[in-house]
């Protein structure tokens, strides 16, 4: 047989379009809008503009970094943003009514996430209830404590009490540290992004655990077969998520300077959306660290870039839309690998 004989295979000039695209696309959407504000916004390119997202992003950031984690073992945490704003007013409560310093109102913050977390993990890996239904009433559970331990009140230094006295407490200034600090010229809460989305990169790609927590989000029968404890990583999961959460929440507060009842409320949708969005980044397919946070920023950026336009408010929620949807078609629609969302069949 002469190599004339020999069959030869094409690839259609379509398939590497598409896959830069379904690549590099989403990033080059991020890049084409901080282009078009910088130079159609003169104080978006400020310095003093620039840290400014990655601050205004941390909190979403964080809280989007849990519900990664979350993702990773096959589930979906929707209490994110109501831990979050329990967080707040825990904060707020331990400094202003108890009269403690900030750090003891950070470590009683951190452990009020780890437990929300805790319970989410009890509902779900013992209990047998599906992640969303599980979460979703922890969610509700507490959203309804924050408000009981508040008495529905925002809580603010110096507030006046229900006996009449003043409040003995106040923010402190180490605590307020945590989102108007900064080490140099860059502002702490965007050192505090970098680092978490670091730590988190490094546990779930450059560790074992990192590995086991995919496998079990991707055939929880096959690792358990294998040996894998499946309801320890599903629980750590969830623990890890709750904790970020709080992180998330502790942002807020030290930024706002009390504790607004209200805080949080949006922050469940858009740490999901920049988790989802995550998975379309370099055609992964998969819950990742850096996805996050490049959603987290491309939220930003239109959020920051259209109310220096003069945009309404809700013409930014459909931004935010169509992002998801493009996104979602960059994953779906466009990828030959599909990604597989928290309730799909791998």
């Amino acid at each position: 047989m002469t190599t004339d004989s020999l069959p030869v295979t094409t690839v259609p000039v379509s398939v590497p379009i598409r896959e830069a695209i379904v690549r590099y696309g989403f990033v080059a959407v991020t890049v084409v809008l901080i282009a078009y504000f910088l130079l159609s916004e003169p104080n978006f390119r400020t310095s003093s503009n620039l840290w400014g997202l990655l601050v205004y992003a941390a909190p979403v950031g964080i809280a989007g970094l849990g519900v990664t984690i979350a993702m990773t073992v096959g589930g979906l945490d929707l209490s994110v943003g109501s831990t979050a704003g329990f967080a707040v007013s825990l904060a707020a409560w331990t400094m202003v009514i108890g009269n403690q310093v900030g750090g003891v109102a950070i470590v009683v913050v951190l452990i009020a996430g780890g437990l929300i977390g805790l319970l989410n993990a009890c509902l779900i890996v013992w209990a047998r209830i599906p992640d969303l239904l599980a979460t979703l009433t922890t969610m509700f559970a507490v959203m309804g404590l924050k408000l009981v331990l508040v008495d529905g009140r925002s809580i603010s230094s110096r507030m006046t009490l229900e006996d009449g006295s003043t409040a003995p407490g106040r923010f402190t200034d180490g605590f307020l540290y945590l989102a108007q600090g900064k080490i140099g010229p860059v502002p702490f809460p965007a050192i505090l992004l970098i680092v978490m989305s670091v730590l988190v990169w490094f546990l779930l790609e450059r560790t074992r655990w990192g590995r086991l927590l995919y496998a079990v989000g991707a055939n929880p029968e096959a690792s358990r077969l294998a040996g894998v404890r499946v309801g320890l990583y599903r629980s750590a999961a969830y623990v890890a998520s709750g904790v970020l959460a709080s992180v998330a929440g502790l942002l807020l507060a030290a930024r706002i300077g009390q504790g607004d009842v209200s805080a949080g409320n949006s922050l469940l949708l858009d740490a999901v959306a920049v988790a989802l969005v995550g998975t379309s980044v370099l055609g992964r397919n998969v819950p990742n660290a850096w996805g996050t946070v490049l959603g987290a920023v491309l939220v930003t950026v239109m959020v920051v870039g259209f109310s220096m336009k003069g945009l309404p408010y809700y013409v930014q929620d459909v931004a935010k839309g169509a992002v998801l949807l493009v996104a979602l078609l960059f994953s779906y629609t466009l990828s030959t690998r599909r990604a597989t969302l928290p309730g799909q069949p791998t």
